[in-house]
């Protein structure tokens, strides 16, 4: 066989048809399954199992003479901190839960072509925007109480303040993705006649959440650096407990010092959580 047949058969080998595979719904795929699943594990655990305590009393007589640090009192405030950091962590997810999906919706409703739809929602997110979370806190507090029947709990409005306020942020987010979208898939969309359910769920989503993923991991950063405020509207977190301990001790250094320490628990675990999803989807887009 010549030089030159001998290329053509390696020629056909590579231009043979692969085996054909098919592709697997994501619900059948534990790369995708078990994070999910740990996911709503952790909400129900929060949402079930941890309650935001009225008093944070230490079992331990607090170092008298001068203010100097101690640590065996910093180390005797570590229950009572991972106590009022896991309120803290509640209220955090579960107001970024509600910030996901509203910012999301929110985005369309400016991208709405209608201007009796993109004109008062653009005003929604901007006012919310330019205000402060504590501000808004308050505004939930009060709006609860004058509305008959209405009787929120405490965690419930912080879920909606927060929920609210970052959603805002969230639906820029969502905006800059969606524009991001090469105009040649739009097209490709509407030549093959896609509906919009179809086209948004399987064209423009999966290629514009990938992209604002290390946005949304700030502001779950955020979140948790905001929620400790919630104990205005009786939410007792991680900062409650600092201040209580603080008054009712006279030592400063230590409840702060570790509640500092707290937030790095909670922040750090997040950050990298989110990185991880981003080289996995980036995985997935190559």
């Amino acid at each position: 066989m010549s030089v030159t047949d001998n290329a053509a058969a390696h020629a056909a080998e590579d231009l043979q048809i692969e085996e054909y595979r098919p592709h697997r719904k994501w619900y059948r795929r534990p790369d995708i399954m078990v994070p999910v699943l740990v996911i709503v594990l952790v909400y129900a655990l929060l949402v079930g199992f941890v309650e935001s305590p009225n008093f944070y009393r230490t079992k331990m007589e607090p170092p008298g003479g001068l203010v100097k640090f101690d640590w065996m009192w910093f180390f005797h405030l570590i229950p009572l901190m991972l106590q009022g950091l896991l309120v803290t962590i509640k209220g955090a997810l579960l107001g970024f839960a509600v910030a996901v999906v509203l910012g999301l919706f929110l985005a369309l409703g400016r991208r709405a072509r209608l201007p009796f739809v993109s004109w008062p929602t653009m005003t929604v997110i901007e006012f919310i925007r330019s205000t402060p979370v504590l501000v808004q806190l308050f505004f939930w507090q009060a709006f609860g109480r004058l509305i008959p029947g209405l009787d929120f709990s405490p965690m419930a409005l912080l879920m909606l303040g927060l929920g609210v306020h970052y959603a805002t942020y969230c639906s820029e987010a969502y905006r800059a993705g969606i524009n991001s979208v090469d105009k040649g898939q739009w097209e490709a969309a509407t030549a093959l006649n896609l509906g919009p359910v179809t086209k948004w769920t399987r064209v423009v989503l999966p290629q514009a959440v990938p992209n604002v993923l290390p946005a949304l991991g700030n502001y779950l950063v955020a979140a948790f650096k905001d929620a400790p405020l919630a104990f205005i509207v009786g939410v007792h977190g991680v900062l409650f407990f600092a201040d209580q301990v603080a008054a009712e001790t006279f030592r400063v250094p230590e409840p702060y010092l570790i509640v500092g320490v707290g937030f790095l628990m909670a922040s750090l675990p997040a950050a990298w959580a989110v990185r991880q999803l981003e080289r996995k989807i980036a995985y997935e887009r190559v």
